[in-house]
């Protein structure tokens, strides 16, 4: 379907200015940055990790999309899993945290949610409902639950957009 590639096209552009901007933003305040990534699967990072002088402010990323290894490897507790399921804010709290002893960084940033049916989707939160949390010396700077709607990757490419801003937002007003 043409269209619906070419609207793909123009999220990628405008999410490229939103991730060129908070690189700026964290090579002038001299600041790094690791990820915690479920439903985005590594694409974050990735993205990251495409623009100019990365290497100066992106420490890693680690990919989490199971439960199991939100648990095994970054101490999320599988009561609080069962209780909020892996989709949830306090789940995307919980992998930033468990994220700073693993990879050190003056931000750390966690992302879990829904891009396609089949993972813990209710009427009140629909496929499309992402969960980002950022954290700097281990202080939340923000947690937030967005909704968007598209296709997984449009869902994803939103997301990468938003976690950009809040970034960035986060820079100017500490």
């Amino acid at each position: 379907m043409p269209g619906n590639r070419l609207l793909v096209q123009i999220f990628y552009f405008m999410m490229k200015q939103d991730l060129i901007e908070c690189a700026a933003l964290l090579l002038k305040e001299k600041q790094t940055i690791a990820f915690a990534e479920s439903a985005t699967a590594g694409r974050l990072t990735a993205e990251f990790a495409l623009l100019p002088d990365a290497g100066s402010f992106l420490k890693g990323g680690f990919v989490c999309y199971d439960a199991s290894v939100k648990e095994e490897v970054l101490s999320v507790t599988p009561e609080l899993v069962k209780r909020y399921t892996p989709e949830s804010a306090e789940v995307t709290a919980a992998i930033t945290r468990g994220l700073m002893p693993l990879i050190p960084a003056d931000i750390h940033v966690g992302v879990t949610g829904l891009t396609a049916p089949g993972g813990s989707e209710t009427p009140e939160k629909p496929v499309g409902t992402m969960f980002v949390c950022g954290m700097m010396a281990g202080v939340t700077v923000f947690s937030e639950r967005v909704v968007f709607s598209g296709s997984p990757e449009k869902i994803i490419l939103q997301t990468i957009a938003c976690v950009a801003k809040k970034i960035t937002d986060a820079l100017r007003n500490r």
